[in-house]
């Protein structure tokens, strides 16, 4: 079996208006990590560059090693110590998938140097197991456009190539935690909210599969979180109006938050240069990202023995 790997796992974007917890779409901003087997009861080793690399935990709670020993748990049913390389691009708590990328990585990672037992199902079930749902593991995983959801243990997922085509994210400087985006939300929603999505997603997913880009105006809106998380970041009307005056045919909040992504055939550097000064209007720094559409998913680019 190998001892080394190299993994790849792009940035992602879930969510994309209606399909709460079930849409995502991968993004050309990558992870790229090195996971090396030792023998059981050596010291884990862990190396960070990059984004959040002063604050990711250089021990064995690190979330890509966390990944990497529940598959060798369920895989072979024994421990093993692991060093761990890791290069990261996707910032943290972005609404970007930071967590599923190193989630992803090391499950991928860990089933390379097993020389591949679990086939890419399966890989996405433990992921869910760890993130707690598929919606941006999916993509991390699959490339593309995914449609994931679960039903107790069972994942469905599929997922659609694209045409070329690219993205703006707008990450400004707020800090929006996991609890507070999911207290945001209500318990209960109206029947007519609920009907309003799902008459939405399918087009949503129909038009980024054709490049519709009219479709994605009218279909890529939401009444089942945005409305609710929408006022975790400020600005967020200032700059979805900045971002469709500069030529945006969507903007919707990238996953939770507090990242924004905005949809437009053209002019992609103007809608970011756009969406930054509207943040920066309101005293906020922001970072964009012009991204292509990663059709690849988590992929290995490295093995050796």
């Amino acid at each position: 079996m190998p001892t080394r790997v190299r993994v790849t796992v792009p940035a992602t974007t879930a969510n994309l208006g209606p399909g709460f917890d079930c849409l995502g779409l991968a993004l050309g901003l990558y992870n790229t990590v090195e996971l090396i087997a030792m023998p059981a009861g050596e010291p884990v080793q862990v190396e960070a560059s990059g984004e959040g690399e002063m604050v990711l935990p250089l021990d064995d709670t690190n979330m890509v090693l966390q990944a990497a020993r529940h598959l060798y748990k369920h895989v072979v049913a024994q421990e093993c110590s692991f060093k761990l390389i890791a290069n990261n691009a996707i910032p943290l708590s972005s609404g970007m998938g930071s967590s599923a990328s190193a989630t992803v990585a090391g499950l991928v990672a860990a089933n390379a140097l097993l020389s591949g037992p679990l086939d890419r199902e399966n890989l996405l079930r433990l992921a869910t197991e760890l993130e707690g749902h598929p919606d941006n593991a999916a993509p991390a995983l699959y490339g593309g456009l995914t449609v994931a959801t679960q039903s107790g243990t069972d994942i469905h997922c599929r997922s659609h190539a694209l045409p070329d085509s690219k993205v703006v994210i707008a990450l400004p400087q707020i800090d929006i935690s996991t609890h507070a985006a999911r207290s945001a939300l209500p318990a209960q929603v109206a029947m007519q909210d609920a009907v309003y999505n799902l008459g939405r997603v399918p087009f949503v997913i129909e038009a980024l599969i054709a490049g519709d880009y009219e479709t994605l105006r009218w279909a890529m809106t939401d009444r089942l979180h945005q409305p609710y998380r929408r006022e975790l970041v400020t600005g967020f009307d200032t700059v979805t109006a900045a971002a469709k005056e500069a030529g945006a045919v969507a903007v919707v909040l990238s996953g939770a938050g507090p990242s924004m992504a905005a949809f437009t055939a053209k002019r992609h550097n103007e809608v970011a240069h756009a969406m930054q000064a509207a943040f920066e209007g309101h005293g906020i720094p922001a970072r964009t990202f012009v991204l292509p559409i990663d059709r690849r998913g988590a992929h290995i680019s490295m093995v050796s023995g």
